[in-house]
């Protein structure tokens, strides 16, 4: 399946880092973390993406346009006869990336509007957010999908808790300290959602037009909207805070997404 992915927005919640960078840019260890995202999908199988560009979107395009200079090892003669070797091999090479420009001022859902044409009539794709990471089982979301024949699956996750969670004995000893554990009750849409190409008939021709509000609503009044129940580790990346504790997951070996 295609792989849709929102790159387009400013992330003003993250100001320290989006003033010089799109949000899928800011890097989660030595790679973006639109990259991990990349990565994550194409573990299951899903490596054709198409990528919703908007807000400096020109160092998306740079950084896919010069892959080989930033993932590679390489060789330079400087003579006359300039010549290039990059000396590795990698993963990715199996992959089809569609950077497609959605406007810088686009709301989500013109901006998944802007890349029907990417997508054959008829053909069910994947959908979500640059700047989430989760350990969801995408296969069993699609397999869910398709049982429930509705036009649009979201993951339905618990956000973390804001604090640390302690275990204190009656005593006041600490048994345990868990960091941003997964403990609220409530369910949020956590992005990684799976579309019938019904689905664009529901996005008005609006750039102002939020996926997550107007076309939601008419897909949950017309019984077209379905949820994928994730209880396992989903982290946003809205500010400076939950980037460093990304940045932590990844440098320690602990990073639940990195499954390849």
């Amino acid at each position: 399946m295609k792989v849709v992915i929102l790159c387009g927005g400013k992330g003003t919640r993250l100001r320290e880092e989006t003033e010089f960078r799109p949000k899928p840019m800011v890097p989660i260890g030595p790679q973006p973390i639109l990259w991990h995202i990349m990565k994550y999908y194409a573990h299951f199988g899903h490596k054709d993406f198409i990528l919703c560009l908007g807000y400096k979107g020109d160092m998306i395009k740079d950084y896919f346009r010069n892959y080989l200079w930033n993932t590679c090892d390489i060789s330079l003669s400087l003579g006359r006869q300039q010549k290039v070797k990059f000396h590795d091999r990698h993963a990715e090479e199996d992959w089809t990336v569609t950077l497609a420009d959605t406007g810088a001022e686009s709301m989500t859902a013109y901006r998944l509007k802007l890349v029907q044409r990417h997508i054959p009539k008829g053909e069910t794709f994947l959908f979500t957010y640059g700047d989430g990471l989760s350990n969801i089982d995408i296969n069993a979301s699609i397999k869910e999908h398709k049982r429930s024949r509705k036009a649009c699956t979201i993951s339905a996750v618990h956000p973390a808790g804001r604090f640390g969670s302690l275990n204190v004995e009656p005593d006041g000893s600490i048994l345990s300290f868990i960091e941003k554990p997964q403990v609220e009750q409530a369910y949020v849409n956590g992005g990684y959602m799976i579309c019938d190409h019904s689905v664009f008939g529901y996005l008005p021709d609006d750039p102002s037009v939020m996926f997550e509000r107007e076309p939601i609503e008419r897909l949950l009044k017309k019984g077209q909207l379905h949820s994928y129940r994730h209880e396992g580790f989903w982290q946003p990346m809205d500010t400076y805070q939950e980037t460093q504790y990304l940045n932590k997951l990844w440098n320690e070996g602990k990073a639940p997404w990195k499954v390849w």
